[in-house]
């Protein structure tokens, strides 16, 4: 008798897609991607390039890596995708140095890191300066509150600069979404994900 092979749900993060018209990635094409890839339960959340999936490989970069290729196979531009499971996303979740149940999702985001940056990267960042806004450094992510919103966010800005993330691909996502792929990667409690 074969062993079955365990899968493990994952996230899909794609940087800078269906934005102003440019890099346009139909979801339903994502969706058939990473189907074609062999890749089981694909779901995608919203319009900005989440998609929730079921894989037995365990290496995260090495998912990313194939899906930016299959991404440029098919529409002619490369797309930075990061990968990671539902049990870093609730890790993520769960290590928010700030009160999310508190804020509006728009007032809370998280920047996720294709690697850990170093801390000499923030080093010429005034953070009282910024203040009432704030970021904070975790395990490949950084937590940002921007009270005002992303768009009207200077610390933002400043945390976008190459200086500080030259070399690393990184995409963000405000905190109602972060919640969302918790929940749809079986991060959660109680592991078993339906979707409407």
């Amino acid at each position: 008798m074969t062993k079955k092979a365990t899968t493990t749900k994952y996230a899909a993060l794609l940087r800078g897609i269906n934005v102003g018209g440019s890099k346009k990635v139909p979801m339903a094409e994502l969706r058939s991607v990473l189907e074609e890839l062999g890749h089981g339960d694909v779901q995608t959340y919203l319009q900005s390039g989440n998609a929730v999936f079921s894989s037995a490989e365990k290496d995260p970069a090495a998912l990313a890596r194939e899906l930016e290729t299959a991404i440029e196979a098919r529409f002619g531009f490369r797309v930075a995708c990061l990968v990671v499971d539902g049990a870093y996303l609730r890790a993520v979740a769960d290590a928010c140095p700030f009160p999310a149940a508190e804020l509006e999702g728009k007032q809370l985001h998280a920047t996720f890191f294709s690697a850990q940056p170093g801390a000499e990267r923030f080093a010429a960042l005034d953070q009282a300066s910024y203040l009432p806004e704030e970021y904070r450094l975790g395990d490949r992510v950084l937590y940002l509150y921007a009270p005002d919103g992303l768009g009207r966010s200077k610390l933002a800005e400043a945390l976008a600069k190459p200086a500080v993330v030259k070399g690393i691909d990184v995409t963000t996502r405000n905190w109602n979404t972060v919640a969302k792929l918790v929940e749809l990667t079986g991060g959660g409690q109680g592991g078993s994900v339906s979707m409407d």
